[in-house]
């Protein structure tokens, strides 16, 4: 790839644009990476960015802008739509949590299975974030706490899906990632289980026998049957990081595989906004900016955006406060506007439950009339007595 600085308004129909003149973040477009069409194209890109870099070596064939939006399309079509998703998704993550446990068992007592069955029971929640990913979002932010393991391997599937649909991978990529990210534990299955929740520091012995299960992991699952090589690469590579400061070989940027970095990140998102026997959870933000934080050393910046971009700073399912004082619950994100979701109000500016919530989209409110919302912080799950389960269901 030869990068060749072009003003937006001078760009050409044909042309991909591999970098923008500031972070993706800060633009509507869905995926890092596309082709402009034609003149309606350039002319929508000039809004948003002043210069552009294009690959002069290009030669066809990458996505297009208008391809890149689609697939991130998944606006919920309403709030029944919403409530009807959830609880089947609902469904969806107890059956695949049920069906892991089963699996993790069966390998912990040496018992071969087939990977097939990890793929049907993953299934039904990548089709939910195609039918609706706001949904799924809401119930990933809303599980109950249970079996660790198993609630946070079916959790990184489904936020996995949820980004790597977002940056445009193919369905069967999908799946792979999906089944990767659902056995990164697997190798856990083979240490102590007193070790696994253990309350207290480990000691440096302790850290690593717990640093070794990625590889135990893929050892173990490669003898198993309808294996390919990508998913072994999730399972071993998921705590690699792009400085190299990750685990077991401490390998660095591009060399970890894609789906391993995005099983990364995810993984280490999920654990930061799920209770542990030794931590408290962090809200969406907090974990947000941690990762942030971590950006260009853990994890490589485009990643972190893309990330940001397909689940929102405020995710679907958070309860967040509004510089009015009213409690909101977020049931669907703007796209363009990730700082302006749309809300269900649930509690008025005293605290006072509302006898019928008031859905307000904070990118098309009335200003004049009611004057402007916008969220101040996000809420801890249950707070002022709310169960934010309650308005999905």
């Amino acid at each position: 790839m030869r990068l060749v600085k072009l003003p937006a308004g001078n760009l050409e129909p044909g042309m991909f644009i591999a970098e923008l003149d500031r972070p993706w973040l800060e633009t509507p477009f869905a995926i890092q990476g596309f082709v402009v069409r034609d003149s309606e194209e350039i002319l929508y890109v000039s809004n948003y960015v002043d210069h552009v870099y294009v690959d002069a070596e290009y030669k066809g064939a990458r996505q297009s802008m208008q391809h890149a939006a689609a697939v991130m399309d998944s606006a919920p079509r309403g709030l029944l739509a919403l409530r009807e998703e959830f609880k089947r998704t609902k469904d969806s993550f107890g059956s695949a949590c049920e069906a892991l446990s089963d699996i993790f068992h069966a390998l912990r007592h040496e018992i071969k299975i087939d990977m097939r069955d990890v793929q049907a029971a993953i299934e039904p929640l990548i089709e939910g974030v195609f039918r609706n990913q706001e949904a799924v979002a809401a119930l990933l932010r809303q599980k109950e706490s249970g079996e660790y393991r198993y609630h946070h391997g079916v959790s990184m599937a489904a936020w996995a899906v949820i980004v790597g649909r977002h940056i445009g991978l193919r369905k069967l990529e999908l799946q792979t990632l999906a089944v990767g990210c659902a056995m990164c534990d697997v190798g856990m299955t083979q240490l102590p289980s007193e070790l696994l929740d253990q309350a207290m520091s480990l000691t440096d012995t302790q850290r690593r026998i717990i640093k070794a299960h990625p590889k135990m992991g893929a050892e173990l699952v490669s003898k198993l049957t309808h294996i390919n090589t990508e998913t072994l690469g999730i399972i071993e590579n998921h705590h690699e990081r792009v400085d190299g400061s990750g685990y077991p070989c401490g390998i660095k940027g591009d060399n970890i595989p894609l789906l391993a970095r995005i099983a990364g990140l995810v993984d280490t998102y999920d654990a930061m906004i799920t209770a542990r026997p030794y931590a408290k959870a962090r809200s969406s933000h907090e974990a947000t900016q941690e990762l942030l934080d971590c950006s260009g050393r853990q994890f490589e910046p485009a990643l972190i955006e893309q990330f940001v971009k397909a689940i929102g700073l405020f995710p679907t399912g958070t309860l967040v406060e509004l510089n009015s004082g009213e409690v909101a619950l977020v049931i669907a994100q703007n796209s363009t506007r990730r700082l302006k979701p749309e809300l269900m109000i649930v509690l008025d500016k005293s605290k006072a439950r509302l006898e019928t919530p008031r859905v307000v989209d904070l990118a098309k409110q009335s200003i004049a009339a009611e004057g402007e919302r916008w969220v101040t912080r996000e809420l801890p799950a249950d707070s002022h007595g709310i169960r934010c389960e309650e308005f999905f269901i």
